[in-house]
């Protein structure tokens, strides 16, 4: 398989970058210290290349109703230009083809942008073509276009200094939200106050040909080149999910800490609806249900995906979970972990056998995020 680079390659390379494969792209996994990495977006300003996101713009008279269609939560939300919408895009039983983020980007409700996941492209895709057939609705995939991630306290403030003439927009920006630089810094340039790390910061949309002048820009103003290493570490402690780990196409987004995404008071017949609604009233009725949680390890160890994690170990009244996510957090010290146990547990301490030997360990049991703005969430 060939991989494939984005337009960032070359100035991950000068700035050291170690490359691997993540989804067929060839990325940085770090650029000599992860934990150095992490620190920056928790304290400063760190920077990450996530070009390999999908970029769809939509436009059509039923972009709207296509939208409304084909995912769970309702872009009637996006009540002004620029404003964006968290969603799963769930199959036809209620599970999760994807997780994205869509922008209505003109007042008439006719233009929007969505950007997906890189490793469910293809699945993504095809899905957004199958129910655009009912509609009057053009998709245009973006593959010239570049995207980077700044984050953390000092992110916009660095990236001011780095362009000044944003200064207005940036100061205007809340999150949320994005804007449309074409009338500031020309056309295919987009900030959006939105990110993957629990810190403040933009996620910036540019033209691949401005990719590496910009990225050197940033890295001349204090701005940190970080990898796939702190990303996912970042993410964790922040609470966020990780496709294809913490939800999939067998998951409901109720399994997944999604229910907020859901919206569900009024009759809009998205994609899923039936299946999903059906399927939680049968897992309550007979007790199958399941929930999403985070884990603390207040012992020496690490909490890995795909751990067993038990309730009532030894008892005739055990339950079972799994963990889909875990790392050492280099902000607590400490081993987490994202995890799905039964819905019906209420206990603040679990079961988890670190060495798969039988030799079960208490864990707590936290309410995500662990840490936010740089701050432990819990007591």
């Amino acid at each position: 398989m060939t991989l494939q680079r984005t337009p960032f390659y070359q100035a991950h390379l000068d700035a050291g970058g170690k490359i691997v494969n993540f989804s067929g792209w060839e990325l940085p996994i770090h650029y000599g210290s992860q934990i150095e990495e992490h620190e920056a977006v928790r304290t400063d300003a760190g920077m990450f290349d996530v070009s390999h996101m999908v970029v769809t713009d939509i436009e059509g008279s039923d972009a709207k109703a296509w939208l409304q269609k084909l995912l769970a939560n309702d872009v009637a939300k996006l009540s002004s230009v620029g404003k964006a919408l968290y969603t799963a895009m769930l199959n036809d039983e209620g599970g999760v083809i994807d997780d994205l983020i869509t922008y209505r980007m003109n007042e008439e409700e006719t233009q929007y942008r969505i950007v997906s996941n890189a490793a469910t492209r293809d699945k993504d895709l095809a899905q957004f073509e199958k129910v655009a057939k009912d509609f009057d609705v053009t998709l245009t995939e973006r593959p010239e276009l570049g995207m980077l991630a700044i984050q953390g306290p000092n992110a916009i403030a660095k990236l001011k200094q780095a362009k000044p003439n944003w200064t207005d927009v940036l100061d205007n920006l809340k999150p949320f939200v994005g804007y449309d630089l074409t009338d500031v810094e020309g056309q295919d340039w987009f900030v959006a106050r939105t990110g993957y790390t629990g810190e403040d910061g933009v996620e910036v949309i540019l033209h691949k040909d401005n990719a590496i002048e910009f990225f050197n820009l940033l890295q001349d103003n204090g701005v940190k080149p970080c990898g796939l290493g702190a990303r996912d570490t970042l993410r964790m402690e922040a609470g966020m999910n990780l496709y294809g780990h913490d939800m999939d196409e067998s998951i409901s987004p109720y399994e997944c800490g999604m229910a907020w995404t859901l919206a569900l008071k009024d009759d809009r017949d998205f994609v899923g609806r039936d299946a999903l609604v059906s399927k939680r009233k049968q897992a309550k009725e007979n007790g199958t249900a399941m929930k999403q949680v985070g884990l603390l390890l207040e012992s020496k160890g690490v909490l890995r995906e795909g751990m067993k994690v038990t309730i009532n170990q030894g008892t005739d009244n055990s339950q079972e979970g799994v963990i889909t996510s875990g790392t050492f957090s280099p902000s607590l010290k400490q081993s987490i972990a994202i995890a799905r146990i039964p819905a019906s547990v209420d206990s603040d301490t679990v079961q988890v056998d670190l060495r798969g030997k039988g030799k079960f360990v208490d864990v707590r049991v936290i309410k995500m995020p662990f840490v936010r703005n740089g701050k432990k969430q819990f007591d």
